[in-house]
């Protein structure tokens, strides 16, 4: 199993929205980065939900369930989706700040890339948030 980080701005599509769906395609990707990353999950994968922008923290757990198939919202082939389904909330969510203050996290991908929308999520590092969330899988 791998661990991914994935991001949507809370007025596009927060956690509210992804808890209210329980699954939804992850979709809209335009950056070849990114894109490597959703051709690399697999069924089974847990991703960690981030709000960008506003917020800046980690509210959620979700799993793939369906990899990678050309985007429904391009017809441009080069880009893909994948599906993710809900498994649950942060009991506390983790903000950027404390990743950041976190040794621990200090190389995380989403610190030194900041920009990348869709990034691989160490298994120490996804333990790591999840200890500082104060949830369980």
């Amino acid at each position: 199993m791998n661990y991914w980080l994935i991001k949507s701005e809370p007025f596009k599509y927060s956690w509210d929205q992804m808890v209210a769906d329980e699954t939804t395609y992850w979709d809209g990707v335009r950056s070849y980065p990114a894109r490597v990353h959703l051709r690399a999950m697999q069924v089974g994968d847990i991703c960690l939900f981030y709000h960008s922008n506003e917020g800046k923290e980690i509210v959620g757990l979700t799993r793939v369930i369906k990899e990678a198939y050309q985007d429904p919202t391009t017809e441009d082939e080069k880009w893909v989706a994948v599906d993710v389904a809900v498994i649950k909330p942060m009991t506390k969510s983790v903000t950027l700040a404390e990743i950041k203050a976190n040794y621990t996290l200090a190389n995380m991908a989403l610190v030194k890339q900041s920009r990348l929308s869709v990034g691989p999520v160490e298994e120490f590092e996804f333990e790591e948030i999840l200890k500082l969330g104060e949830t369980s899988l």
